[in-house]
This record gives C-alpha cells, structure tokens and sequence, in this order.
C-alpha cells in the first residue's frame, strides 16, 4: 500500500469530504482517513442543508465545483427558500434530505475521484522534524508522509458526550473520540479551548398525533442547490415536516430537573451556542414564554425515524421523555435515542491565514468544527478552501482567497482568522456587510469563473453559467428597449397589483420595476417578450435573476460603490510592516492584538475588535499615507 502522499486530510466530515475532492481532483495525490467508512459525510445533527446564510454557502460551493449542492439535491425529501417575503437578499435555500443517502452520495462521489485513496483508521499524531510536517501516525500505528495535513477532526478532539450525569467519550454516538492531537498541538504553541453543541432526541414517527400539528409542506417550485441543469432535488419521493409546540407543564418538568441539567450542574463549563440553544437554556433565558416552537423533521424518504428540531437537551433520558410526553401531538411517542450534549476541542481561528493554513506549523490546515465553527455549511465552505489551497501551494504563490463581497464563505473565513471565536461561529446574512452582492441566486456569477481559472470548474459548468449570462444579457435588452401598449386587461392587472394604469406605450423595463410586476405576467402583452422567454432553456432561473437586477440595480450598485471604497483598504499589505508592540501611539489593546493576529492588510486591521479608526490612522500614517 502507497504510504506518501501529496496530501493528507484526516476526517471524513463535511470539512473533510469538500478538501479531500477538491485537492485530488485538482491532481494531487490524497489519503482521507476517517474512523468509520460507513458514515462519511454523516449528517451528526439535523438531516438537512441550507437555511439563513447556510444556504448562500451551499450554492457558493457548487458554483466554485464543490459537490454538497448536488448531494443535497440528489437526497432532498423537501426543498423550501426561506424569507421569501423579504427582499432576495435574504432568500436562503434549504432542503430537508435522506440521512442515509446522502453519506452514500457522498462515499460513492470519492470512491470514483483520481488520485484519492481512503483509509479506515483514527490519527493521534502528527509527525514533525525541526517545525517541518512529514505527515500522520495513526491509532493502528501506520505512518502515512505527506507534506500538507488538513486536520478535519468536528467535534472528536477528546469529545465527551453527556446524557444527564452519564458522560461517555466520544465525538457522535456510538462513536469514539480521538485522543493525542490536541496535547501535541499545545504543546507546538497552539491556543485550544473547549466547546458544547447538543443534538435533540430521534423519535419513532408512527407514535406521532400528525393531526394535532400544523404540517409544513414543501415548496412546488423549481429551486435547488445545484447551477447544474441536469440535477433535479425531485428524484425522492417528497415528505412534509410538522410544527407542534412545547406547553408550560412539559417546562414546569425541565424545571424541576435543572439541577440534574449538566448545563446547570456545573458537569459543562464549555462554550454553547447562542443561537441553538437547548430546550434548558430556552426555558431559563426565555423565562416570560409558555411555549417554544418544535418542528418533526423526517430522516429519509423510507424511514419511520424522525429528528426533533428544537427540543436539544442533556437531560437524563426519563426526564426528556416526561417533559416531551405532555405534548398533545406526542403523548404516545417511541424515543429511538435521547438527545445528548457533547463537548470537544477546537483551536482559536485567529493562529490561521485566510487559506486555512496555521501559522505556527505550515504545511497543516484547520477546517470545520476545529476552528469553532458550527454546521454542515460552514465546515464545508472551510474544508473546500483549504483543499483547494494545499494543492496550489505545490504549484503557485498567489493562494486561494475569497474577499468579504465576493463569497459568504470569504466573510466566515476573515471572521474566524480576524476576529475569532467566544462560541460556536454560525453564518447570518447580518454578517456580511455586502450581503445584496452576495444573493443565492447569483453565486454562479461571482465564484464560478473563480472555480474555472483555480481548475475545479468543468467545461460544462462554465457553459452553462455563459449560457444563462447570455439570455440574462439579452431579457436586460428586450425590457429595455420593448415597449407594451395600453391594454384594458393590462391596466386592471395593474390596479390589482396595487400599481397606476398606463395611458401611452411603455418600456418593459419601467413596468418591470412596479412592485409585483414579472416577466410572467407581461409576457402576454408582448410578443416578442413571449418569444424569447419560450425559446430559454432554462428560462425560470434567467427570469429570477434578471427581475432582481432590475428591481434593486440601486441597491446593487450603491453596494457595490461601497465595496470598492473598502477595497482600498485592503489593498494596502502591512505583512512584516510593523513590530507593533512597540508603536507607543497605538493603544495597549491595539498593539496586544496586531501582534497576535498579523493583519495582511489594512483593511483586516480594521476589522479587529478593539481596533479604532484612531489606531488605523496612526498606521496609515506610518506608512506615509
């Protein structure tokens, strides 16, 4: 068996899966070692991709090559675009998908990648000369060499799951945790901490009263992951999910175990996260509300196994299935498994460059849940930058960088190395300043060609992304210079929409700008609009993008002016500039921090928390500027 490689990536993740691929397609030769070939790419927590921001990074990854968009698509059981009734900067794909076959997907799409090999096994330690990486030594004592590691790990580093009192090591359940990275790692000057996450109970869906909830339905619309013409979200049978909700006796019950919470007890001193919390911290921190919203989420298309989606606990089992008992819709439910919280390790993201290479150790990687990131999405986003980036560093000095407007995942990545963590980082549209640049709909646009010129990108993708610039390009000119008359019907569709009639013949364009006004609707109206949108191949995806570009090119383009001006500031580099412990006109917090994070530039710099527009001004100045 080969023993040296090019690459080594050590976790079959989300993080993991995306590297390896993404770097053995590119032609470097890959090993990827997971502890369990039967669950690669496991869905830990809920069975489903996308969501708020989440679903941006899932079609960035498919529009850079990446392949959890088509997985997802292949596996959905429901598809929904969150927040249609806001503006589509904030329309978020998600699907509900198959557990299973999604892990199979993904098993299958690196069973068939050149140059990647998989092996079966855990790594407890990293073999390094003088500070230089040679490659892994694993738990069955094999030595693999490889100049680039890429540490993919999750939650597995020293992972302790709890259950009420009951704690078992271990990084999912019924799975080991893995042991001895972490101490070298500190050892080598590494700052690691500890984290929390928590998965809720599954659930035996024929012992549910689908009657006393509120059912959720998918969408019946064209939308999916994938920029791929060919790939359909609809090869599965479709599955609803159901809303019920949590009652004041079902919190009386939690409230009355607190004590025996490991959240409460003092058994978890760990970071959790904000923004998934357990049902225990929902009743502690949302004390004033008698109930809290649950969804029963299916697991796979032909599987009575259910996911309980907000109703994350540690709790002892009989307590979690009391409290859950005095729910209505599940007073007769089957627990398959309690939910459970688990701590692991994870290293301060502030010691990587933006290529996800630390800078203690180079030559090895972070990427995933390491970094103190939560999510499927996130890790993904992260693991495909990082494959991408030991590959090239074989072969090119310009690395792989996505900047804050031009990708989510660019906005995550300076987040994480410039700002760090104090919990479990979880992507918002908040987050990015530039967040009308950044829409599901045109990720293709922004990060394909990105995708093409590194080597990811196939020929057909990058077709089909000039196919679809073409017909927008050409719908742009039809509205712009095709004008309807006035029609009767026309005026009473217009008075419907709650829009003024129009007296004399107007441009597409100007109607298209109305509020409610489509493509759709004014295509009766015009021949030569009809006949253009009937002779598209892909006419609905073409139609969705080009009505956004009229209707918010304001928008558009203030934000964009807005991005430009930022860009100044961030092509000033500042690498090896300063020594900035001893700048005395910089402020004691200031010169702590620039020395620990490095800035590249100017515009990093800026973004640190802590750093003033007075401490930028001081090493502009120092810069003769």
């Amino acid at each position: 068996m080969r023993r040296e490689y090019d690459i080594i990536v050590v976790g079959a993740g989300h993080a993991g899966c995306e590297a390896a691929r993404a770097a053995a397609l590119l032609g470097s030769q890959v090993l990827l070692i997971t502890m369990d070939m039967e669950r690669i790419a496991q869905m830990s927590c809920n069975p489903a991709v996308g969501g708020i921001a989440k679903g941006q990074i899932v079609r960035e990854i498919d529009a850079l090559g990446g392949f959890m968009g088509i997985a997802t698509d292949r596996s959905t059981i429901q598809f929904r675009m969150l927040n249609r009734s806001k503006g589509p900067a904030m329309w978020s794909p998600r699907a509900q998908t198959d557990r299973k076959l999604f892990s199979r997907l993904w098993r299958e799409e690196l069973e068939r990648t050149p140059n990647l090999k998989i092996w079966q096994d855990s790594v407890h330690q990293l073999l390094l000369d003088d500070n230089h990486l040679r490659g892994v030594r694993t738990h069955l004592g094999v030595e693999f060499y490889a100049p680039k590691v890429i540490l993919a790990n999750g939650t597995f580093l020293n992972g302790v799951m709890h259950f009420g009192k009951v704690q078992i090591e271990g990084g999912r359940i019924a799975e080991p945790a893995s042991h001895g990275l972490t101490e070298q790692l500190k050892s080598l000057g590494f700052r690691t901490d500890r984290m929390k996450t928590g998965t809720p109970m599954r659930i035996d869906g024929t012992t549910v009263h689908y009657h006393l909830c509120q059912e959720q339905a998918g969408d019946d619309t064209w939308h999916h992951f994938s920029y791929l013409t060919d790939i359909s979200n609809k090869e599965l049978p479709q599955r609803s999910c159901y809303i019920t909700y949590t009652n004041e006796t079902a919190h009386a019950i939690l409230r009355d175990h607190l004590a025996e919470a490991p959240l409460y007890n003092g058994q978890i001193v760990s970071i959790g996260p904000r923004y998934c919390p357990s049902i225990e911290t929902k009743i502690t921190t949302f004390a004033e509300r008698d109930h809290h919203q649950l969804f029963i989420e299916p697991e796979g298309a032909d599987t009575t196994e259910c996911y309980l989606n907000g109703f994350s606990s540690s709790m002892p089992y009989d307590v979690q299935l009391e409290a859950i008992k005095q729910v209505p819709a599940l007073k007769d439910v089957h627990l398959l498994r309690p939910g459970y919280a688990i701590e692991y390790d994870f290293f301060d993201p502030t010691q990587l460059h933006h290529t996800m290479e630390t800078m203690l150790v180079p030559g090895l990687y972070f990427a995933g849940q390491i970094n103190g990131t939560t999510g499927y999405e996130e890790a993904a986003g992260q693991g495909l930058v990082a494959g991408i980036n030991a590959h090239l560093s074989f072969h090119v000095e310009q690395p792989f960088v996505l900047a804050r407007d031009e990708a989510y995942i660019g906005v995550m990545i300076d987040d994480l190395v410039t700002k760090g963590v104090d919990e479990p980082y979880r992507m918002f549209t908040s987050r990015a300043e530039y967040r009308i640049l950044l829409r599901q709909d045109n990720a293709d646009e922004r990060l394909t060609r990105k995708g093409y010129e590194v080597g990811l990108v196939t020929d057909k993708r990058l077709a089909a992304l000039e196919s679809k610039e073409r017909s927008v390009e050409q719908l742009i000119s039809l509205a712009e210079n095709e004008s309807v008359i006035p029609d009767e019907s026309l005026n009473d569709l217009l008075s419907q929409l709650g829009s003024s009639p129009i007296k004399q013949k107007t441009r597409i364009k100007e109607l298209i700008l109305r509020p409610g006004v489509t493509f759709d609707l004014l295509a009766k109206y015009s021949e030569p609009l009809s006949q253009l949108l009937s002779s598209m191949s892909n006419v609905t995806e073409v139609v969705e993008t080009t009505e956004i570009k009229l209707k918010y090119q304001g928008y558009i383009d203030r934000e964009r002016l807005a991005a430009d001006k930022a860009k100044r500031l961030e092509d000033i580099d500042i690498r090896g500039r300063f020594d900035y412990l001893q700048i005395q006109s910089l402020s004691t917090e200031a010169r702590q921090k620039l020395d620990r994070i490095q800035p590249v530039t100017i515009g990093q710099a800026s973004r640190i928390p802590g750093i003033s527009p007075a401490d930028i001004n001081i090493l502009l100045v120092l810069m003769g500027r």
